[in-house]
């Protein structure tokens, strides 16, 4: 580091990655999602500079990268700096005036796991780019800043989900969160369960060109909807009941893919009255059916994912298990009774790795605080 330090000692921020226990492919219709801050976070230590530019180092990468905050129109690298320096030039646009820093980022949160590490980075990065500027911006503000970095230069259409989380998750909570509105609900997640995270191993090609499918796919079914019904402006809008009834209007995929997601909103809302009244069997139920309807209705799911979810929910002390994240590949969450979590790590990857040949990661994940300073 060649600039003088202008502080003797650095600050640290963390940012959690997050599971979404249920509720997916419902954020980007203005609908109802319900992840859970895992105990896997980003560091990001950060030290002030003199000057206007940004010195970024991994060590997950062993790199470093250079931006100049005064830098005209910067265009993203396709690189992990893009996470970082989206969040500078979203800060920067936004009126936030940034100094230069260090900043160290050290991740726990697999990557490409669906675990929403991009977010942990974003998030983590803007704590502490806030905090060295010498900027209070409040959480709901930060989470829709560092989404439409993602968005705007890096250039990943995400909903508000996984930096929301990021910055209000809460140990031994699930986050209720209502992507219209942003309000949210902690709901109590007891102490006689774990969250297993169980990754495939496998993340298939078509997973990036199907999501833009998908969400062109809902975006159709709106625009049939609000014809017969003209308050509809997304999924969120619409019941079970008036999906039924003007069937007919749909083509048949399409109407597929708005079950999905208008069931799913049902779902999370029926699963946070479970959680509410200690009534963990009903919540697995309704991840048991969440996946088939991923599965059959939205078709996200793969033969790796199916497997993995048959194989959990034939385990010993399994609630409810079902693929998380965009789909394709990625991991299962499962909600499992601490006592039975020993035995479901080792029979549960055993037979995965038997019949695919591949032999699949587990992460045995407690909830955790949202952002903070450490």
């Amino acid at each position: 580091m060649s600039q003088t330090l202008i502080n003797n000692f650095p600050h640290t921020f963390r940012a959690p990655g997050r599971v979404n226990l249920i509720g997916e492919h419902t954020d980007y219709n203005d609908g109802f999602v319900m992840p859970a801050a895992i105990d896997r976070s980003v560091r990001v230590r950060v030290w002030p500079r003199e000057d206007r530019k940004l010195e970024i180092r991994s060590e997950n990468f062993n790199e470093v990268v250079e931006f100049d905050l005064d830098q005209k129109c910067p265009a993203p690298r396709h690189h992990w700096s893009d996470y970082v320096v989206g969040v500078a030039v979203v800060l920067e646009r936004a009126g936030y005036r940034l100094r230069g820093a260090f900043l160290q980022i050290h991740g726990e949160v697999p990557f490409g796991a669906g675990l929403s590490s991009s977010a942990a980075v974003e998030v983590a990065s803007a704590c502490a780019l806030a905090a060295v500027s010498h900027h209070a911006i409040e959480r709901r503000e930060l989470a829709l800043l560092c989404q439409q970095a993602e968005n705007e230069f890096v250039g990943a259409h995400v909903g508000i989900m996984d930096q929301f989380v990021a910055l209000f998750g809460k140990a031994q909570r699930a986050l209720l969160l209502d992507c219209r509105s942003l309000e949210f609900k902690l709901l109590p997640l007891p102490d006689t369960v774990n969250v297993v995270i169980c990754n495939t191993m496998v993340k298939h090609a078509l997973a990036s060109s199907a999501y833009n499918e998908r969400r062109a796919q809902c975006e159709e079914g709106v625009r049939i909807l609000a014809k017969s019904l003209p308050y509809v402006e997304a999924l969120r809008d619409v019941t079970p009941g008036q999906l039924e009834l003007f069937r007919r209007d749909l083509p048949d995929v399409v109407y597929r893919r708005c079950r999905h997601v208008v069931r799913e909103n049902a779902r999370v809302l029926a699963a946070a009255g479970a959680l509410e009244h200690d009534d963990l069997r009903q919540f697995g139920e309704l991840m048991i059916e969440s996946h088939r309807s991923l599965r059959d209705d939205y078709e996200v799911s793969c033969k790796e994912l199916d497997l993995m979810v048959e194989l959990a929910n034939k385990a010993d002390g399994v609630y409810g298990a079902r693929m998380t994240g965009g789909g394709f590949g990625g991991c299962t969450v499962n909600l499992v009774a601490v006592e039975h979590v020993e035995k479901f790590t080792r029979t549960v990857p055993k037979e995965y790795e038997q019949i695919t040949m591949l032999k699949p990661e587990l992460y045995i994940c407690r909830t955790s605080n949202g952002a903070e300073e450490i």
